[in-house]
């Protein structure tokens, strides 16, 4: 089954000014409309690295629903669990600015309510052969404790990310269920109710080292931009990862691949230190191209003894 991803899809709608963006004016520039959502970001880097996941999640019931599924089909996902519903993918619109980042966005967030109920029927099959868990935590309540549930009884590791930091924040006593949370620095700061955005990678690991072990946290991953990431363990193990040094194309997907390359390095027999360098990597592989996911790799290429199933 390969690791099992639990979340929602989006259609993101992404505009790109032609000439210098200014805020407030109008703008001249491209509009791209492309298959996005956290996890369906991250299930689709996982298959790019040969690697055979299956993807638990919700999409209209429309064409552009039926067109999710048939790429990760070709990318070679299992999507036997993805489920078709009236209004069942969200929507992601965002504004880039010169340098390639987000200078504005608004999202529509699915009902995925109709996912606790496909847990309960199929919740056995879907876990019961995985090599992992990976979900976003800002799903329904109930939608999270199944998973739980089920990790707990064929003991799989879970690892989460999220979408809305707002949302996930009432699911915070999961965490200490997680077997590695990642986010990015101002995430963290709302996990913590502090503020983080001034800190550098040396003084956010020893934050992170001593939060990480307050809140009875597993192992915690905090993305920091063109800082790199910092890790941090319950146990004490904690350091820095340095940012790859590429030309920005466009941010979009960064962080949903390098929890995906984090997420295959701590499945298939890796250190955390080891799985965020297989993170940074995926996700400078996004960074300079305009796609949401990370190009194709072979797992061999990040040390991984993984065979190739066709």
């Amino acid at each position: 089954m390969g690791i099992v991803v639990i979340g929602a899809v989006f259609v993101d709608i992404k505009g790109y000014p032609l000439s210098t963006y200014i805020p407030g004016g109008r703008n001249a520039g491209r509009i791209e409309q492309v298959h996005g959502g956290v996890s369906r970001n991250v299930v689709e880097d996982i298959a790019n690295v040969e690697l055979r996941p299956t993807f638990v999640g919700l999409v209209d019931d429309t064409g552009m629903g039926q067109d999710v599924i048939d790429k990760l089909a070709r990318h070679k996902v299992n999507t036997r669990f993805i489920q078709k519903v009236p209004d069942g993918m969200g929507t992601w619109l965002a504004i880039f600015d010169n340098d390639g980042d987000v200078h504005a966005a608004i999202s529509k967030r699915p009902d995925t309510t109709p996912l606790t109920g496909l847990l309960q029927e199929q919740g056995d099959a879907i876990f019961a052969d995985c090599d992992s868990i990976a979900l976003e935590l800002d799903l329904e309540k109930e939608t999270v404790k199944q998973t739980l549930r089920y990790a707990k009884k064929y003991g799989k590791k879970v690892f989460a990310v999220v979408s809305n930091m707002s949302i996930a924040m009432e699911r915070r006593d999961f965490l200490q269920q997680i077997d590695c949370f990642v986010c990015n620095q101002q995430e963290a700061g709302l996990l913590f109710s502090d503020d983080y955005d001034h800190l550098s990678p040396d003084e956010m690991c020893r934050v992170l080292t001593g939060n990480v072990r307050s809140a009875n946290i597993p192992s915690m991953v905090v993305i920091m931009g063109g800082q790199g990431a910092v890790y941090a363990c319950a146990d004490g193990d904690c350091g820095i990862v340095p940012a790859k040094k590429v030309d920005v194309m466009d941010t979009t997907g960064a962080g949903d691949a390098f929890f995906a390359g984090t997420v295959i390095g701590l499945t298939y027999g890796k250190t955390l230190a080891e799985s965020c360098e297989i993170g940074s990597r995926l996700a400078a592989s996004v960074i300079c191209i305009t796609e949401n996911v990370c190009p194709r790799f072979r797992p061999q290429e990040f040390g991984l003894d993984v065979p190739v199933v066709d």
